[in-house]
C-alpha cells in the first residue's frame, strides 16, 4: 500500500533578498522533525523526494541528520518546486506594484498572495511566470511518480505544491489550495495513504516536533 509524507520546508527567509534560504530557527526546525520521525518505526521511508530548490535540499539535511538518512539519495523532482510567488504578485501588480504596508505585513502580504492565486487559478493574469496549467501538471506528475513507488515515500516540497497534491486527492475545488497552503506550518508532515480505491488524505498539517510547550518557539508559518 504507497504511502506519501509530504514535508513543508522549514522556516525560510521571508523578507529577506534570498527567501530561498533556510533561518537558523528552521534548521533546528528540520533537526528537531528528523529527530521526532526516527521515533516512529513506521515513518522510515523506503524512497526520499525533494524539489530542485535551496530551502527543500537545506531542510531534508537537517531532517536527514535527526532521522538517520542519507540525503544524498533524494530524487530530485522539479515537479515538488512552489510556483513563483514573488514573480507571479508582480505580474498582478505590474507597474503598480505592491503596495509597501503590504510588503512589510506579513498578514497583509499573505491576504493578497490569497487574492493573486485565486485570479492565477482563473486565467486572470497577463504572462504569468507560470501558468496555473502547467503549475498543476508539473505537480500532479511527481504525485504519479511518488504513487508508483509503491512503498513509503518521504517528500520535501512547498506549500503550494503540497495543498496542490492534496487538492487532486480529495478532488476539491482548486480554490481550495490557497486555503490549505495558507494554513501549512513550517516542517508540517500531511500523509496520503492508497488503496485499491485510490489515495487519500490520512493527516493534515502535523507537527510532531512540537511534543512540549517549550517547543512552540519551533512553530512557524513563513
Amino acid at each position: 500500500m504507497p504511502e506519501i509524507m509530504l514535508v513543508r520546508h522549514a522556516q525560510a527567509s521571508f523578507g529577506k533578498s534570498d527567501y530561498d534560504v533556510l533561518s537558523e530557527l528552521g534548521h533546528q526546525q528540520a533537526f528537531a522533525l528528523g529527530q521526532s520521525l526516527a521515533e516512529r518505526a513506521t515513518a522510515r521511508p523506503d524512497k526520499i523526494y525533494i524539489g530542485a530548490q535551496r530551502r527543500h535540499r537545506e531542510t531534508l539535511e537537517g531532517l536527514a541528520a535527526g532521522f538517520g538518512l542519507d540525503p544524498s539519495s533524494a530524487i530530485v523532482h522539479e515537479g515538488l518546486n512552489e510556483f513563483n510567488a514573488g514573480e507571479l504578485i508582480a505580474a498582478r501588480y505590474g507597474s503598480e506594484d505592491l503596495p509597501a504596508d503590504v510588503r512589510g505585513d506579513r498578514r497583509l502580504y499573505f491576504r493578497a498572495l490569497r487574492d493573486v492565486v485565486l485570479a492565477w487559478q482563473r486565467d486572470e493574469i497577463d504572462n504569468p511566470p507560470e501558468s496555473w496549467r502547467d503549475f498543476s501538471s508539473r505537480v500532479l506528475r511527481a504525485r504519479d511518480a511518488m504513487i508508483a513507488e509503491k512503498g513509503r515515500v518521504l517528500a520535501v516540497s512547498s506549500g503550494g505544491a503540497i495543498s496542490r497534491i492534496i487538492v487532486s486527492v480529495l478532488d476539491a475545488p482548486a480554490p481550495q489550495m490557497i486555503s490549505l497552503q495558507l494554513q501549512m506550518r513550517n516542517c508540517a508532515v500531511s500523509t496520503l495513504v492508497g488503496s485499491a480505491n485510490g489515495m487519500f488524505l490520512h493527516a493534515f498539517n502535523e507537527v510532531p516536533y512540537l511534543r512540549s510547550q517549550a517547543d512552540e518557539r519551533l512553530m512557524t508559518y513563513a
